[in-house]
């Protein structure tokens, strides 16, 4: 996953009304915590909002940055950044996906938000290098121990960072040969992925402007 600050206004014209915001764009791998300690390694990012654009990846390294993202009192949400123009400024749009573990990225916000253009969608963990082949791979036991831990440990982390347990029941009922199933915009409240109703909330309980 790649990391970048965006802002929908110039630095000279940026003032109290300006949006700001951290991408999060591609797969999630056993780089991504470290990457993004680095990115924000140095810079005041409490309170921050990633705009997560991803087609999901491992657990143990969604797990590690939704830790990461919690602690620092991150906002996520769904979107995706149209690259800035002569002037500097970036364009965030709602129709995005996230799929697989992002939703579990998600999760890790201190407050999330899913546009209604959005999509977030599911499925089962699997072993990552039998994906393709899994109907027909044969398994060691130590590989399904594996797979049945990392089931243990999501089901632990959707409970902590306050989603619903359903979140989890779904996925898995979703075998990785079938298409991602898409939660609805009621599932998505009900688990626990969209807690607020607008980004870039001010202090005062003002919005920013065009939101």
């Amino acid at each position: 996953m790649h990391f970048k600050w965006h802002s929908d206004s110039s630095i000279d014209d940026c003032g109290t009304t300006c949006r700001v915001w951290i991408s999060g764009v591609g797969p999630i791998t056993d780089r991504t915590p470290g990457d993004f300690d680095a990115f924000v390694s140095g810079k005041d990012v409490r309170g921050a909002t990633l705009v997560l654009d991803s087609e999901g990846g491992s657990v143990v390294n969604t797990i590690a940055l939704g830790h990461t993202l919690r602690r620092l009192d991150i906002t996520t949400t769904v979107g995706k950044t149209v690259a800035a123009d002569a002037r500097g400024r970036s364009t965030l749009s709602p129709a995005a996906d996230c799929e697989s573990m992002c939703a579990f990225i998600l999760l890790g916000g201190a407050r999330r938000y899913v546009p209604p253009q959005a999509r977030v969608l599911v499925h089962q963990i699997w072993l990552s290098g039998k994906r393709d082949r899994a109907t027909t791979a044969s398994y060691t036991a130590d590989e399904l121990v594996l797979v049945e831990h990392d089931i243990g440990a999501l089901a632990r982390y959707t409970v902590e960072m306050g989603g619903s347990i359903e979140l989890l029941e779904t996925a898995l009922k979703v075998p990785p040969w079938e298409p991602l199933y898409k939660l609805s915009g009621d599932e998505i409240q009900r688990m626990g992925l969209s807690t607020i109703d607008h980004l870039f909330q001010m202090s005062d309980g003002r919005v920013a402007a065009g939101q």
